[in-house]
């Protein structure tokens, strides 16, 4: 039984005493008409008293086994909390220690690619110093000449054998070639000269008005035209170097601005029989050198190969000359070999006749020996 039931009883027997106390008044206040009827009312105002105490006796039964159950559900419900709480309390650790274990993980990380982001930014602060040095170094013109002849002999010394090429080689007009890579003629050596005209593009690169850059433009093919004029007076020597030479800018980009806005000067450096080549092309010119070097050198071992080769068939010829005269030695120990064994045969035949002999009574041993002793001879 719940509350709300309890509640409802309660109203009832309330409700109902207070209908038996009207009653009663309603009784006297008739002036006690009828003796019988209070009588009855008497007892059915203590057949209800006794009906309420077995109510109340119920009641107050119920409220105690509620109270118990409501105990009982309490400890229920409090041990299930403290277990849910333990629970709660194990998985918050838990989830508490893991997360300490993941900060202290990423923490460390954390630590390491800072040190290599400072690091990074060390070699970006060097790079930046050597920026500036390199920098320095194009702003001076001896200097970027070095620069120039530095990246050259890189490159040809990374493709070529030593004995392909000299640098700084002293030629026969009395002038000094940066490079020079000796090829069979022909078409000759081919003389190889850095030029870094810098200071003229940068002046077209940085113009600000069509006038500027027709100026920097001027000055740019001009210092172009005048190292392609230089290395053929210079670099082309007949007899001595091939009928061209190369120019060699050591700039992608120099090199790409020259084709795509002189063309003109281009081609008049091919009349001039001088090549202009960048870093890049450059490499593939020196692969097409170590080519033909290479081709050059099969070429003049070509004679000797074939020398070797004729030495060669002739040692294979008295080689079959000196088998023959073996085979021969062979045959002719063959053909002994064959006459001792028949010899051999004829030996054991005859000496199982002698065995077989039987000597007479009558005949003396010498007498038994004289016929066989024809037979002893050896053919």
């Amino acid at each position: 039984m719940d509350q709300t039931t309890l509640i409802i009883i309660i109203g009832a027997g309330a409700a109902l005493v207070m209908l038996v106390l009207i009653v009663l008044l309603l009784i006297r206040g008739m002036g006690r008409d009828s003796r019988k009827l209070a009588l009855q009312m008497e007892e059915t105002r203590n057949n209800q008293m006794q009906h309420m105490m077995q109510v109340t006796a119920a009641l107050e039964g119920r409220l105690s086994q509620m109270s118990e159950q409501a105990t009982k559900n309490t400890a229920e419900m409090n041990r299930t909390l403290a277990e849910r709480l333990d629970k709660v309390s194990q998985r918050m650790g838990d989830s508490l220690e893991k997360s300490n274990k993941n900060t202290t993980e990423s923490l460390g990380e954390l630590k390491t690619r800072l040190a290599v982001i400072d690091e990074a930014q060390k070699n970006i602060t060097e790079l930046s110093g050597q920026m500036v040095s390199l920098q320095d170094i194009l702003d001076n013109k001896q200097a970027r000449g070095a620069f120039g002849e530095i990246q050259l002999n890189d490159l040809v010394s990374q493709i070529l054998p030593p004995s392909a090429y000299d640098f700084q080689a002293q030629m026969g007009n009395g002038k000094r070639a940066d490079c020079l890579i000796r090829l069979p003629n022909p078409p000759g050596s081919i003389v190889i000269d850095a030029k870094f005209p810098l200071e003229s593009y940068h002046l077209l690169q940085n113009a600000k008005d069509d006038g500027q850059k027709r100026a920097a433009a001027s000055s740019f093919k001009a210092d172009i035209l005048k190292h392609v004029k230089d290395i053929s007076e210079k670099y082309i020597i007949n007899g001595e170097t091939a009928e061209s030479a190369l120019m060699f800018l050591p700039s992608e980009a120099v090199y790409a601005e020259l084709h795509a806005s002189f063309s003109d000067v281009v081609e008049k450096s091919y009349r001039a029989k001088v090549w202009i080549v960048s870093p890049t092309t450059l490499m593939a010119t020196l692969n097409t050198v170590r080519a033909v070097l290479k081709d050059a050198r099969m070429r003049e071992q070509a004679g000797v190969i074939q020398k070797e080769v004729v030495t060669l068939l002739q040692d294979v010829e008295r080689l079959d000359d000196r088998v023959g005269k073996l085979r021969s030695h062979f045959h002719l120990a063959e053909k002994d070999i064959g006459m001792i064994e028949t010899s051999a045969r004829k030996i054991t035949s005859r000496g199982e006749r002698i065995e077989g002999l039987q000597l007479e009574e009558s005949e003396s041993p010498e007498a038994a020996l004289e016929p066989a002793a024809g037979l002893l001879k050896v053919e």
